[in-house]
């Protein structure tokens, strides 16, 4: 799939498909990997396909976007391109560093409490 056959698949430029900017991050970072053959389209649609019908799934798809990142967390690890422990280290982090971070600033990793003890 092409950038232009991603973008038309997204929507046009009035309509608003991404609520929060790391939806659209997820959604580029899926098209690279998949054009630089990371994995093949049937391989994502299998893994989205299986987040989304997962029981956990909320109904009504408002988290389809959590859905999406689970699928590309799920299918890198499968490929053996990322351990799982990092993935859920990196997540932990994620989420230090968001209830660390004052409102309505951006969630940087560096404002992670535990990295800044650590230095990692």
């Amino acid at each position: 799939m092409s950038r232009s056959e991603a973008a038309a698949l997204a929507g046009t430029r009035d309509e608003a498909v991404f609520s929060e900017p790391w939806q659209a991050e997820a959604f580029a970072l899926v098209v690279a990997l998949n054009e630089r053959g990371v994995f093949s389209w049937t391989e994502w649609a299998d893994a989205l396909s299986a987040q989304v019908r997962h029981p956990d799934a909320a109904a009504d798809g408002s988290d389809y976007y959590d859905r999406w990142l689970a699928a590309l967390e799920g299918l890198l690890v499968h490929k053996g391109l990322v351990a799982q422990a990092d993935v859920e280290a990196l997540t932990a982090a994620w989420h230090r560093a968001a209830h660390a971070t004052p409102h309505g600033q951006p969630i940087l990793l560096e404002n992670d409490p535990m990295q800044a003890e650590t230095g990692v």
